[in-house]
């Protein structure tokens, strides 16, 4: 299964940039402006962004709480985008 969510904002960019720089103390990171990986305890956090918004693709390990996984992603980005509120309508889908 994975779990995708379209988030309209125009600091998609600097929002990845931010949740991949914060999380690269902790776990393995690589990112560009335009695209982020962060491998995390619950699974990968995949990260794409441009002018209109932030792509988020969560491919959860085997086991892991999907619901837990979206909300943790969900309210860091929300933190680094103090100034706007941010919309999470995460989608599930069977993984290929």
């Amino acid at each position: 299964m994975t779990s995708t969510v379209r988030v309209p904002t125009a600091s998609g960019r600097r929002y990845l940039q931010q949740l991949c720089k914060h999380w690269s103390h902790k776990f393995e990171t690589r990112f560009t402006p335009e695209h982020g990986e962060i491998a995390l305890p619950f699974g990968a956090c995949v990260l794409d962004a441009d002018d209109e918004g932030l792509n988020v693709r969560l491919v959860p390990a085997d086991g892991a709480d999907v619901s837990r996984f979206e909300q943790v992603v969900a309210d860091h980005l929300a933190r680094f985008a103090f100034r706007e509120t941010l919309e999470f309508p995460w989608r599930r889908e069977a993984a290929d």
